[in-house]
């Protein structure tokens, strides 16, 4: 379960990228369509300035509020290899 970490309230707009940047304000950008030229500048919406720790996501929700949850690591388990028997010549 995501923990809310600050209720900011932002509304979305079709056509943008909404996320939490570097410096842990919230922000959005323009998103690329085809044909278009990319090299869009991020527009900071709130200024919450949250401190990142590694293994955690941080992400807008629905409600327009900047939330985190854990990181979901190791996946499906790879299958093991077996090693081929190596035939000895006899002369």
């Amino acid at each position: 379960m995501a923990k809310v970490l600050c209720k900011c309230g932002i509304k979305r707009e079709p056509g943008y990228l909404y996320f939490v940047n570097k410096q842990g304000h919230a922000a959005r950008v323009k998103m690329k369509r085809p044909g278009m030229k990319g090299g869009f500048k991020q527009e900071v919406l709130e200024k919450s300035g949250i401190k990142r720790e590694s293994g955690m996501l941080y992400f807008i929700d629905k409600q327009g509020n900047i939330a985190c949850v854990a990181m979901a690591r190791g996946g499906r388990k790879k299958k093991a290899v077996k090693k081929k028997a190596v035939k000895k010549k006899r002369i």
